[in-house]
């Protein structure tokens, strides 16, 4: 007769075998060492089958593109080093992240469970002399783990296992050329060569740009790379998860089908493309779509005259909010950039131009347009001109005699402030003058399209510092006063 097991004998079994395989299985681990605060999902049982492949020795060069908040880090760089370090007390790891801070967080993180979970587990334990949270080693054996951030200091170390994880910070530093090419400059001059002969290398990202880094590592690096590219909703036939087409990456977390419609509505679909199903656009282009752009005509008659559509808007008789957006580079010469002023209205959630001065002028010539412009449009009482270069200097002359002039901090490259726009358009909220009530709307139609490889961008640069300056500034004042006070 078998002797009855208790409840209590139960548990000590279940987490004997869990431990047990733990020690053999990373699958097994990051659920252990998470201790019930961790689930697998199909997209990571792939990761940790892959990374299982490095733990047991083979060198791999692996790619894991994901979109936000699907569990990129926590599987990997939160978890995946002590493990690695567990069953290979002698080797060395380095984490690299956009930020001295993250990467601090990425070494604590890894600490904390090698110091909790190692001795039980693979008889090893953190070193008593070296447990610093960005430099920390393991007891009697030459292998540790250190933390830096992109640039920071990492001289005479080297590493058996890299991991790479988010070199950019936010879709600003991915605009940015200079950015990129540091971090390019940083993983040629520094990071690659301290990786051992026979190391393995994990690069995580988000994506943001199709010349960020993993761009760059798969157009020149000679590396055969695992690919794992993880998009949130399923678009090829041949998906790594056996997907079919449309079907979302983690229905469980509440990623579904839905909210890949609202949040593609949200951000845009050039955002949603780079960001959330890891397929950058190529940077020349297509940020404006011509399918995207909408017009209005000012009565119903015209309307019904020039036979347009239902699409076609009337121009509302008033509007929430009215302003002027200047572009004013020029140089005083006839090969120099076209200046360019506008006249917007903001109706709830709509964006209307109402009117452009568009032409070559010097400084005088542009001061005179500005008087101009605001004896036209009196409503339009906030002018909006770009505190650099030449605006600055009109700023510095018009302040005293036009009220309401506006100094813009022109805040992230010319290519970030379209893409910030660029949803208002994709989501009909932008109207601009039909073309049989204003031809010239056409150069402007044509510059859109075209940016930013156009010969010249100086009304693309108008339409975006005015959309962002309404939009920013579309919110209730109370709000505004609350987000202030921090509340």
């Amino acid at each position: 007769m078998l002797q009855e097991i208790s409840d209590e004998q139960l548990d000590a079994l279940a987490y004997e075998a869990k431990r047990e395989l733990s020690r053999q299985f990373y699958r097994d681990y990051v659920e252990l060492v998470h201790r019930g605060h961790y689930t697998h999902y199909r997209h990571t049982e792939v990761v940790c089958d892959v990374l299982q492949r490095v733990a047991d020795g083979e060198q791999l060069s692996i790619l894991i593109e994901m979109p936000p908040r699907h569990g990129k880090s926590m599987t990997v760089t939160e978890s995946f080093p002590s493990f690695y370090l567990g069953k290979n007390p002698d080797k060395r790891v380095i984490a690299a992240a956009y930020s001295d801070g993250l990467a601090t967080k990425f070494g604590r993180l890894n600490r904390n469970k090698f110091n909790e979970f190692s001795n039980e587990l693979f008889k090893v334990q953190l070193s008593e002399s070296n447990a610093a949270t960005k430099d920390w080693g393991i007891q009697d054996r030459r292998g540790g783990m250190i933390s830096t951030g992109i640039g920071g200091s990492i001289t005479g170390q080297g590493a058996d296992l890299m991991i790479i994880d988010d070199p950019i910070k936010n879709m600003k530093e991915a605009m940015s050329q200079t950015i990129r090419d540091s971090i390019w400059d940083e993983w040629e001059a520094t990071l690659s060569t301290r990786l051992h002969d026979g190391a393995s290398l994990i690069v995580i990202m988000t994506r943001w740009h199709e010349d960020d880094l993993i761009g760059r590592l798969l157009a020149r690096s000679p590396r055969k790379w695992i690919r794992l590219r993880l998009p949130a909703i399923a678009e090829d036939e041949n998906d790594l998860l056996g997907r079919k087409i449309g079907e979302p990456l983690c229905r469980e977390l509440g990623y579904d089908e839905n909210w890949a419609n609202d949040k593609k509505a949200e951000v845009g679909s050039r955002t949603w493309n780079a960001l959330y199903q890891q397929r950058p656009s190529p940077a020349g282009g297509s940020i404006f779509k011509r399918a995207w752009i909408k017009y209005y005509v000012r009565t119903k008659e015209q309307k019904q005259e020039w036979g347009l559509s239902d699409e076609v808007l009337v121009l509302p008789t008033n509007f929430d909010k009215m302003a002027q957006s200047w572009d004013c580079t020029f140089k005083g010469t006839d090969t120099s950039d076209f200046v360019a002023g506008g006249v917007w209205g903001r109706k709830k959630a709509q964006y209307f131009l109402l009117d452009v001065d568009h032409r070559r002028m010097g400084f005088a010539e542009t001061m005179k347009a500005i008087r101009a412009m605001s004896d036209k449009w009196p409503n339009a009482r906030s002018k909006y001109i770009e505190d650099k270069a030449n605006g600055s200097a009109i700023i510095e002359m018009l302040k005293d005699e036009i009220s309401g002039i506006v100094p813009v901090d022109p805040n992230g490259g010319k290519e970030a402030r379209a893409n910030a726009v660029s949803p208002l358009f994709e989501a009909g909220n932008v109207y601009l003058p039909h073309p049989n009530m204003c031809p010239w709307v056409e150069d402007l139609v044509e510059e859109l399209v075209s940016f930013p490889n156009a010969a010249h961008d100086d009304l693309v640069d108008m339409t975006t510092q005015a959309l962002n300056q309404l939009y920013t500034n579309n919110s209730n004042p109370i709000d505004r006063f609350k987000k202030l006070l921090g509340k």
